[in-house]
């Protein structure tokens, strides 16, 4: 009896099945489009600023559930361009056919597509879901393309109290580089060495929180290590990516300067 609508509730019920972040919460389920029909799921990760617009199909892929998930894609970030937006088609059977579709305007839409199975063990039913293709990543590293701006662009922000935050991340981080400086951009803060500039580890400042990126391969023995912690953190898009206060900062010092080293050493600045 596997519908789109049993689908619908499992996801409800625990958004991270998707694979896409362990901080999703379901923003709204079948939310109506002008003249464009009902966005099966609108998700929202924990810091409010990334949307993910799910589009769900039984059975093999076709074009009326893409052209739908790109179009509701649209919708919602025209409507709400405040916010990170992403396409996701979630089928039963994502073809290679329309794989490869896909695969061409990737590069200009945000787009993942994830395939499910059913699974019976003994009397219950469980879905897998398995991410076909992600997200284009893009180099974290372009500093070209990083308009320059300095510590007052982010206080006149009223970011005043997290870019103390982030001077505190800075001092463990000069722990094992005393050269290092910040590099301040209009979307995070960088580090810079001898006029050298690295996007390898970001910090950006929000109302109440710090935002902290770093790059580098994902490890079970880091992901272990953070679940302890009780950090709120995730890994997409190459990056450990946290949401932090002063008392993460305070408390779990040690393993987010060993995390920031990690992606510090991953190749010479």
């Amino acid at each position: 009896d596997l519908d789109e609508k049993w689908v619908q509730d499992r996801i409800d019920d625990d958004p991270s099945i998707l694979g896409l972040g362990s901080d999703l919460k379901v923003r709204d389920r079948e939310r109506r489009q002008p003249r464009a029909g009902r966005l099966d799921l609108l998700l929202e990760d924990s810091d409010g600023e990334r949307r993910y617009e799910v589009e769900i199909q039984l059975g093999a892929t076709d074009e009326s559930h893409i052209i739908r998930a790109i179009e509701y894609w649209d919708l919602e970030r025209k409507r709400y361009p405040q916010y990170e937006h992403c396409a996701v088609l979630v089928a039963e059977d994502v073809t290679s056919r329309f794989l490869n579709v896909i695969s061409l305007f990737n590069s200009s839409i945000p787009f993942i597509a994830i395939q499910f199975q059913l699974v019976k063990v003994e009397q219950n039913c469980a879905l897998v879901f398995t991410t076909v293709m992600d997200e284009l990543i893009r180099g974290d590293e372009d500093e070209d393309s990083d308009p320059p701006a300095d510590r007052a662009y982010w206080e006149q922000r009223g970011f005043k109290t997290t870019i103390q935050l982030a001077d505190r991340l800075l001092e463990m981080v000069r722990g094992f580089d005393s050269a290092l400086m910040p590099n301040y951009t209009k979307f995070y803060i960088g580090l810079s060495k001898n006029a050298q500039r690295s996007g390898r580890i970001q910090f950006v400042p929000q109302k109440s929180r710090l935002r902290l990126r770093t790059f580098l391969e994902q490890s079970q023995e880091m992901d272990d290590k953070l679940e302890q912690t009780g950090l709120d953190f995730r890994y997409t898009k190459k990056a450990y990516r946290f949401s932090l206060d002063k008392d993460d900062i305070e408390n779990h010092g040690d393993t987010l300067k060993e995390l920031m080293r990690r992606a510090y050493e991953r190749k010479p600045l």
